[in-house]
């Protein structure tokens, strides 16, 4: 059975849809930044090709079934929204258009129960906590397991740091200039708890006082981006009541999450709480946006030069436009060479679930991004997102690269406590 979707079946987010879709001239600026247009060299795999797809489906000329490959096969990076000269608002459409899709489409039993164990798991750090130390023990059986469930185990780290639980307030140091509200993380908890804390000691260092309201929740994105919009409403109408309106600033430190939090007022488009979340917008900031404008006390210099390559996050850099921040921050480190990568404007294939759903596609995305790193000759590289992080890193130990991978933050951190990179 054939499905098709109406603008008039996405409701409140059928109006934005529309208008982006003719807003697009196909003028094929999104195809050179396009990562799965370059690996693939397929039109309908490109910003503009999905664009048409969608397009038609929403004019009943194409059915949902023949598109949906096309459109599942975008990382959502929205590199081209950077490059297009139209101002598309690419997120305004294929957020929306997956999360209709999602209703419509027949998945196999395997695909819903491995869709609903990462939606009722990664965006809870305790249950990830507790899924991952199992994936150890699944690691003995992994010649048995079939092929996304191998995958799965493959991306887990090989141990896990020990839990950190944060206060639910960390001073400012001296004088204090701002107050903040931090948003913790799911995923970034449980692999990489140093960052939330380099991050606190960083902001403490430059006189910032941060809460870390004990009842937030997921930020949504991994639910909003994989089609299943009414629990990423649920997270975002749970974290407009958490955090406070009485701060500076609400900061995230994953470039996912900040992302995703940005389009609050897409999701709850037409509901009650839509300009609660236009508000809450306003007063989110990526850290190292957040620095860059206060202003840091210069780090002690590093006891020797150091090469550090910078790579841009997608959902820093593309979505929340936020570039040379980052970059100014660790510019600010004496003895620090800050590098840039080759194509650093390419997604490193790093997406929510994308390396389980498209594998091949992220590993290739992947080698080319470490190859790029590795041929700067630094030793360390730094950015803004877990999830890259977590991809560098496995691609790097793949091509037997020894460059450490740390958060902007966890380098600033390091750098103030004369701790070499």
């Amino acid at each position: 059975m054939q499905h098709n979707i109406s603008v008039a079946e996405l409701g409140p987010l059928g109006g934005p849809m529309a208008d982006n879709i003719q807003r697009c001239v196909h003028c094929g600026f999104c195809l050179p930044v396009c990562p799965t247009y370059q690996v693939l060299g397929e039109e309908m795999d490109s910003p503009r090709g999905r664009i048409f797809l969608m397009k038609e489906v929403l004019e009943g000329r194409v059915p949902l079934e023949e598109a949906l490959p096309y459109v599942d096969r975008c990382l959502g990076c929205v590199g081209c929204v950077t490059a297009c000269p139209s101002g598309v608002q690419y997120g305004d459409l294929i957020t929306p258009f997956r999360a209709q899709a999602e209703t419509q489409r027949k998945r196999t039993l395997f695909d819903r129960v491995l869709r609903w164990f990462v939606l009722t798991t990664l965006p809870y750090p305790d249950r990830f906590r507790m899924a991952a130390q199992l994936g150890g023990v699944g690691r003995l059986f992994r010649g048995l397991l079939p092929g996304r469930l191998g995958l799965m185990l493959d991306l887990l780290p090989k141990s896990l740091p020990k839990a950190a639980p944060l206060p639910e307030v960390f001073p400012a140091e001296g004088p204090r200039r701002a107050r903040v509200a931090l948003l913790s993380g799911c995923a970034q908890q449980v692999l990489a708890p140093d960052i939330n804390w380099a991050t606190l000691r960083v902001l403490a260092k430059n006189g910032v006082e941060t809460v870390i309201p004990w009842n937030q929740s997921c930020c949504g994105a991994l639910a909003a981006h994989t089609g299943a919009l009414d629990r990423a409403k649920s997270f975002a109408k749970q974290n407009l009541q958490a955090f406070p309106t009485d701060v500076d600033a609400v900061l995230t430190n994953a470039a996912g999450c900040g992302s995703g939090m940005h389009e609050y007022g897409l999701w709850l488009k037409g509901e009650p709480e839509e300009a609660t979340a236009h508000e809450f917008v306003k007063r989110l900031k990526d850290v190292s946006a957040f620095l860059s404008d206060l202003g840091i006390t210069p780090p002690p210099a590093l006891k020797k030069p150091t090469k550090v390559a910078f790579h841009d996050a997608c959902h820093l850099a593309h979505a929340q436009k936020v570039k040379s921040q980052p970059r100014r921050l660790l510019n600010s480190v004496p003895q620090l060479e800050l590098l840039e990568v080759a194509n650093g404007e390419i997604c490193c294939g790093s997406a929510g679930t994308y390396n389980i759903e498209q594998p091949e596609t992220a590993a290739i995305l992947g080698q080319q991004k470490a190859e790029a790193i590795a041929a700067t000759g630094a030793v360390a590289v730094a950015t803004g997102n877990i999830g890259c992080m977590t991809q560098i890193e496995t691609h790097l130990g793949r091509l037997k690269q020894p460059i450490r991978v740390w958060h902007t933050m966890q380098i600033l951190d390091r750098c103030y406590r004369g701790e070499s990179l």
